[in-house]
């Protein structure tokens, strides 16, 4: 306990030197934090990095490891009430693309909680079967919180495609995945939150109890609040996913079999898919090594055999859950609705397994590339919303032309139903009833080929987006990035008045999530704070 003081004294000590903290550091002390405020260099080399290797920020001064919402309320509520003040800034698992989760001259909160050893953890997920909903820790990975609702016989209804992600970091965004048609992002499945404030107030909120902050909050990229707590709506789980791929050549035909499949999100389950993406396959590269479980490499999949257009080719992607006890239909319910598609023939790839491993996919080609040296490099990722209006000009223009079939990685297109977001969240949408995710997974390779370079793709993404203003398809970025405050207003549009004035409201010093750069912090000079946007 005493070492731990001392590093904690230490870590303070350095933030008095650094910003000009006007506490005594024994002050803090007697605040009861139960985590630890670590000055570790791998704590604060690891919190200075992120999953883009995009940028390097300078590196925070100390990371908190937390034990409960009550030492990440003490740490701001400090920041809040100092003269000068510091920035905070939460990290999941760190899988942010451009340095949203860093911060320099500050501190960043490890949501994953106390190092091993340190004494108390955060809470584990707590099941309520009866209501069918799951209280989970801001930092909990997604997959620990499938684990535990699986023991009983339940499972959250909306997902992302990588369960390695924190439940703070996805609700801070949207989170979307292939079941996002049917019961919209994740932010559309939360009941309730604990939030700390940028004045260090523990918060919970719901649609009942303090609701500005509560639609706020989600996909309000950290900006009004630390996700501490979340109640994640559960549903019965499947047992196992049939998975089902199939090919097209032509985009038209493609997107209105996707757009069609999406329509029927108000069937019975017996009379839909569960799950609806799909992709993007410009090179042969792509079609026989990604996810080879479908294209065998002993039964090579050519593109030029099958006439694409443009020399794209596009992949649907479709699951059915099912239970062991109804497998005698599935087959059947299968056959019914794949023969409303208009997809090449005998181009039908399908697998059967376990729901758990559907869901954990990724994570199995994670592992995969990390054996390779292929998993920490840049990730110059670009995700997009493309309303659905202008998806065939983004098909001619970036997937038949900019792209010129080379893709550095998985291009995912999918559509969603704009109804099944809450457009009281902070997410901004394209303005049509059906709008696509167009998202861009590339890698940066140092292999002496041009084409994968980082500032290749990276000059590339900008040209993608050039190509849409000129084309007038107006997207919205989805994980936005942007350096400055007119870039900002213009991404948000109509809602930026309200989402100037929750901040102003729940982090008025913009003390929080510094890393996203929508606001530059404001702390006080002599006793008066200056203002910045």
């Amino acid at each position: 306990m005493a070492t731990s003081k001392l590093l904690l004294t230490f870590a303070i000590c350095r933030l008095i030197v650094t910003v000009g903290l006007t506490l005594d550091p024994t002050e803090l002390l007697l605040l009861g934090v139960d985590g630890q405020l670590s000055v570790d260099p791998s704590d604060v080399e690891t919190a200075s990095l992120d999953f883009g290797l995009l940028t390097r920020a300078a590196p925070p001064l100390a990371v908190l490891h937390p034990a409960s919402a009550q030492d990440i309320a003490q740490l701001i509520k400090a920041a809040y009430r100092s003269d000068f003040g510091f920035t905070v800034s939460a990290r999941g698992h760190g899988h942010s693309i451009n340095g949203q989760a860093q911060t320099a001259n500050g501190v960043v909160v490890q949501m994953s909680g106390s190092k091993r050893g340190s004494g108390r953890k955060p809470p584990q997920p707590h099941v309520w079967p009866r209501e069918k909903y799951v209280d989970v820790w801001g930092g909990e990975l997604w997959i620990d919180v499938l684990r535990s609702s699986l023991e009983y016989g339940l499972a959250p209804k909306s997902w992302t495609d990588y369960l390695y992600l924190s439940v703070g970091g996805t609700l801070s965004n949207a989170g979307i995945s292939g079941q996002a048609f049917n019961h919209g992002p994740q932010i559309s499945n939360v009941h309730e939150l604990d939030v700390v404030t940028g004045k260090g107030e523990l918060l919970t909120c719901s649609e009942e109890q303090n609701s500005e902050l509560f639609h706020a909050v989600l996909g309000g990229l950290g900006q009004f609040g630390i996700i501490t707590r979340a109640r994640i709506s559960l549903e019965p789980a499947p047992q196992r996913v049939r998975w089902i791929r199939v090919l097209y050549s032509n985009f038209s035909a493609f997107t209105r079999d996707q757009e069609y499949l999406i329509s029927l999100h108000g069937e019975a389950g017996s009379q839909k898919f569960d799950y609806v993406e799909g992709f993007v396959i410009a090179d042969e590269g792509l079609i026989n090594n990604w996810r080879s479980s479908f294209f065998s490499p002993r039964n090579p999949v050519k593109i030029s055999s099958l006439e694409p257009d443009g020399g794209v080719l596009y992949c649907l992607e479709i699951t059915k859950n099912y239970h062991e006890s109804t497998a005698s239909t599935i087959d059947k319910e299968v056959e019914s609705l794949l023969k409303r598609l208009d997809f090449i023939p005998a181009t039908v790839f399908t697998t059967d397994l376990l729901y758990v491993d559907f869901l954990d996919r990724v994570h199995k080609a994670e592992l995969k590339l990390r054996s390779k040296g292929l998993w920490e490099v840049p990730h110059p990722w670009l995700n997009l919303f493309v309303p659905k209006s202008k998806i065939g000009n983004f098909d001619k223009g970036v997937f038949k032309g900019i792209l010129g079939n080379k893709t550095s990685g998985p291009i995912l297109i999918y559509p969603m139903n704009k109804h099944k977001w809450d457009h009281r969240s902070s997410v901004v949408t394209p303005d049509e009833d059906v709008f696509y995710l167009v998202a861009l997974l590339r890698s940066a390779l140092d292999n002496g080929e041009e084409t994968h370079s980082l500032e290749y793709l990276t000059n590339q993404n900008g040209q993608i987006l050039r190509f849409c203003d000129d084309a007038g398809i107006n997207v919205k970025q989805y994980l936005p990035h942007y350096t400055t405050h007119e870039e900002w207003m213009d991404h948000f549009g109509d809602k930026w008045d309200r989402f100037y004035q929750m901040k102003m409201e729940f982090d008025p010093r913009h003390i929080l999530a510094s890393g996203q750069q929508v606001f530059t912090p404001t702390f006080r000079s002599s006793s008066k704070m200056v203002a910045s946007w």
